[in-house]
């Protein structure tokens, strides 16, 4: 990477590697990361989550009549900024002491009345939409970076740090105290269902190499799968209808698998034209909504069509990281 692109994602490509700070161990890149544009970013961000209060807090919204709603989830331990697209590209509401990453209970789309999102350094809080709290799951391994629900109601939650890091805890039900299930990655950073109960997830391992991982629907052994382009930096991993998608954050772009046995096939590729950085990505109808920890917004893209977004959200953001939607 040249020397004016290492500086566009000094402060941004970071992402959800800068996290392991905020759980109190700061992870040095190696060069062979730095080439590829992961950048240590405990220089820029030190937040300290320990001293965060444990439970959110909602600032009301000037207008609930809405139907559907999205949500731009900013740095781990700050807040989330409501929205009511395609009504408004105006912030209308805001959820305190949250941050991260988001999902739902539907594989995309519009989530069905209720949504979750990472909360604390150990913590994922499950909102009635537009912002009622249900419901709060301790993560006793480390600190969560990512979740994704099944068509049955399971929740996974991927740990990026801590005695677990890498690791995913499967909440049946999403209740309970979770099972954790090992994997070979030091850092998990999104995940995702297909629609055959398949769960993969991605992120780095100890030599800061970019992984695709597979836990089969009803097997406790996880398992690589190999791409058959190359993904520079982990992003989303979600299920579009048609394909599993991943998102790579230094590329801007969207990449379409089919998948068979450990091989994960190119079909398509959807760019994010002008994005500075899609953390976490969700697909709805006919849109992909963007979390953009680069250009500091939410943003609006067409799916499958990508191109420049065309709509870009009008708020207050924190280093945004994370976003999904539900509908009441």
């Amino acid at each position: 990477m040249n020397s004016t692109g290492l500086l566009k994602y000094a402060g941004t490509m970071l992402a959800l590697a800068i996290c392991s700070a905020c759980s109190g161990s700061a992870v040095a890149p190696s060069s062979a990361a730095l080439n590829a544009g992961y950048t240590d970013g405990t220089a820029a961000v030190s937040r300290n989550l320990s001293a965060l209060p444990r439970y959110p807090t909602i600032v009301p919204d000037r207008r609930v009549k809405s139907k559907y709603f999205e949500y731009i989830i900013n740095y781990y331990g700050s807040y989330a900024t409501i929205f009511d697209y395609p009504k408004s590209v105006a912030q209308i509401g805001k959820i305190n002491n949250v941050g991260g990453q988001g999902c739902t209970n539907v594989l995309y789309g519009y989530g069905k009345q209720t949504f979750w999102i990472v909360a604390g350094a150990d913590q994922i809080v499950e909102y009635k939409v537009p912002h009622k709290l249900l419901k709060t799951l301790s993560v006793s391994v480390g600190m969560p970076s990512s979740c994704a629900m099944d068509t049955s109601g399971d929740l996974a939650v991927g740990i990026l740090s801590g005695s677990g890091g890498g690791d995913i805890v499967i909440f049946k039900n999403a209740s309970g105290s979770g099972t954790v299930v090992t994997s070979t990655l030091a850092r998990e950073y999104f995940d995702g269902y297909d629609n055959n109960g398949n769960l993969f997830f991605d992120g780095f391992t100890g030599g800061s190499n970019f992984e695709l991982l597979e836990l089969p629907k009803g097997s406790s052994k996880v398992e690589t799968i190999t791409t058959s382009n190359t993904v520079q930096f982990p992003g989303s991993v979600q299920w579009d209808g048609t394909y599993l998608t991943v998102t790579d954050q230094i590329a801007d772009a969207m990449y379409q698998y089919t998948v068979r046995g450990t091989k994960a096939t190119l079909k398509g590729t959807v760019a994010l034209t002008g994005a500075g950085d899609c953390a976490q990505t969700w697909i709805a109808t006919g849109v992909v909504f963007c979390g953009d920890a680069g250009n500091g917004n939410g943003e609006v893209f067409k799916y499958p069509a990508g191109g420049s977004p065309i709509a870009v959200f009008t708020g207050n953001f924190d280093f945004p990281l994370g976003t999904v939607a539900a509908e009441k």
